[in-house]
């Protein structure tokens, strides 16, 4: 009896299966031990009993099974944490971002026989300045940089125009700058430290939490957001002056620059759910500092005398990067974390209501200004608007497009391997970092080393834009914020170029007949305005060729236009008269009705629309 085999069912999984599959059981192999299948015996009672647990059983069973793969998972924190496995930060709420225009008045000085503003009286805005809603208090905007009416360059220019004159002499100018601003509210939460625990953590329980905005201890150390604990570099910004930057040209510099710096005191954030954010720190001291990330060869031995050392670890090429520490664990402290809350849909508010202004830490330019009640007005007149709605606020990813994102991800991981990763990466930089408008990657050929040059795979050419949005060659600081920024996701061994493409200023002249009963001035307007149009440098990239087909389809459409007779395009340059220095043959560079860029790098521009799209109208 013992070695009786018997036959079990391993694919019965609800209630009636398992009821039945017991019945048959008891049938096949104690026929002679019960034979009650009635529904209100006792033996029947123990079965129903049995197929309920198993069925119980074999639904969560199938719950945490289907839990395990992201495309199935229903649970928002299990898709949370396969999100993170993905390398994808879940949002849970998205913050609209708007461009506010801010005011401020200004006296006039003599100054060199002409009336200039007073730049003495001008304003400084700090960063993280609060603007509220004039129609819903509740929705408040944070701007992301300083606001110094006195500085002026083309990444941020001060636009200035005459306010008040006295005779023919303006006695106040207006002084207005634009800056960036999302929907957020900073939130301020203490969590205290006593004695040092390993990989310790906190979770801030809050709605619509959009992140860490900074973090500092009792002695003021700085505490620093990481990917992973591994990552022991961050990318830090500090305002670039001429202080930190002898060379600083506010004309065509960044506002800030990037450095690396190495940081300890540092920690990881991640969702638990739509409401947790969990902060989790390192493992070490102060006097425990992290392992070295690339192991000393120094400290490999066998325990032998003179100090020498055993290594912790395998001195594996597999397990190259190694810690032990991943950071400070935080002790006899208390850490203050600032966080932003806000976004969503309601974030996307109407142009023209972010007006309401905090104005508890402007402060003045100069300090020790004489005139009280001139500082006053001064200080009165700063306001703020946004000619242009916000947008950009969602809630925060669903479950299917958390599914969704993650995956893609996961597809398109943070590396620069490909061209276009570069592409993108150049392009993705932060603004405050320096604007790069246009980048255009090509291998770089052997031919083009320079003796003892270090060999290079790519080579990145760049533009960026001036204070008008016109085409410019980028400063020496852009492009080393941009070699610095691209260190984080190039490939150990890649090493690119950053060079400065050629900017061709060009003007188009065009002949056109217009439609009998159509006025001539009004046809032509039309044409130079979808002339304008096609040309909009946000619509063109470097080595982008002209088809003079397009164009003449163009001009053909509009309401008018009879025929187009002809179309000349026309190079420009000269400096003085504010355009580029670099000639090129167009004439030559035309083939079959297409203007071919050159072999180097370049972009075609029509700088001047308003005077460089001409046209007239011809007779039959």
């Amino acid at each position: 009896m013992a070695d009786l085999k018997r036959d079990i069912r391993y694919i019965d999984r609800d209630f009636n299966q398992f009821r039945n599959a017991l019945i048959n059981y008891s049938k096949t192999y104690f026929p002679d031990t019960f034979n009650d299948f009635t529904d209100t015996s006792t033996g029947m009672l123990f079965m129903e009993m049995a197929a309920y647990v198993g069925d119980v059983l074999s639904f969560y069973l199938d719950n945490q099974i289907q839990e395990t793969f992201i495309q199935k998972a229903r649970q928002q924190e299990n898709l949370y944490q396969m999100a993170y496995l993905l390398g994808y930060e879940p949002k849970v709420t998205t913050a609209a971002s708007v461009n506010i225009d801010f005011f401020q008045q200004v006296p006039a000085k003599l100054e060199g026989g002409e009336y200039v503003p007073d730049y003495d009286y001008a304003m400084i805005i700090p960063e993280n300045t609060q603007i509220t809603s004039n129609i819903d208090s509740s929705q408040q905007f944070l701007i992301e940089d300083v606001v110094d009416f006195s500085a002026s360059g083309s990444l941020d220019p001060t636009t200035v125009s005459v306010y008040q004159i006295s005779g023919v002499n303006p006695t106040f100018y207006l002084l207005k700058k634009s800056r960036k601003a999302i929907s957020a509210t900073i939130n301020t939460i203490d969590f205290t430290f006593t004695a040092a625990e390993r990989f310790d953590s906190r979770t801030i329980k809050a709605s619509n939490i959009i992140g860490v905005l900074d973090c500092k201890d009792t002695d003021d150390n700085e505490w620093y957001e990481v990917p992973n604990m591994a990552q022991e570099n961050v990318y830090d910004t500090i305002r670039n002056t001429n202080t930190n930057d002898p060379t600083y040209n506010i004309e065509e510099d960044a506002p800030y620059l990037l450095q690396l710096k190495q940081v300890q005191r540092r920690f990881v954030t991640r969702f638990l759910d739509s409401g947790s954010l969990q902060i989790q720190f390192g493992a070490g001291s102060t006097k425990n500092n992290d392992e070295t990330i690339i192991p000393n060869p120094d400290n490999v031995g066998l325990g032998l005398p003179f100090e020498r050392d055993q290594l912790t670890t395998a001195f594996s090429p597999l397990n190259f990067i190694f810690t032990n520490t991943y950071g400070i664990a935080p002790y006899n402290t208390t850490l203050t974390f600032r966080y932003l809350t806000g976004g969503g849909v309601s974030s996307n508010v109407e142009a023209g209501t972010l007006t309401v202004l905090d104005d508890t830490n402007f402060t003045f330019v100069n300090p020790n200004l004489a005139d009280t009640a001139l500082a006053n007005t001064i200080f009165a007149s700063v306001s703020a608007n946004n000619p242009l709605a916000a947008d950009g606020g969602q809630d925060g990813d669903t479950i299917e497009e958390l599914r969704l994102n993650a995956v893609g991800n996961f597809q398109n991981q943070l590396r620069a391997v490909t061209k276009e990763d570069y592409l993108i990466r150049t392009l993705s930089m932060p603004s405050n970092l320096g604007t790069i408008a246009k980048a255009y990657a090509i291998p770089t050929k052997i031919a083009d080393y320079q003796p003892g040059e270090l060999p290079t795979i790519l080579d990145l050419y760049v533009l960026t834009y001036d204070a008008d949005k016109k085409l410019r060659s980028a400063s020496s600081l852009i492009k080393r914020n941009l070699r610095t920024y691209l260190a984080e996701y190039r490939m150990i061994n890649d090493s690119i170029k950053i060079k400065d493409a050629f900017v061709i200023n060009i003007e188009v002249v065009f002949d056109i007949i217009v439609l009998p009963n159509y006025n001539n001035s009004e046809v032509l307007t039309r044409c130079i305005d979808s002339l304008s149009n096609y040309f909009d440098i946000d619509d063109w990239q470097i080595n982008q060729p002209i088809l003079f087909s397009d164009l003449f389809v163009l001009l053909d459409k509009v309401e008018g236009v009879q025929t187009v007779k002809n179309i000349q395009i026309n190079n420009l340059t000269g400096v003085a008269l504010g355009y580029s220095d670099f000639a090129y043959d167009i004439p030559g560079a035309t083939i079959d009705g297409v203007v071919y860029p050159s072999i180097d790098p370049m972009i075609f521009e029509v700088k001047f629309p308003n005077s460089d799209i001409k046209g007239r109208v011809v007779p039959i």
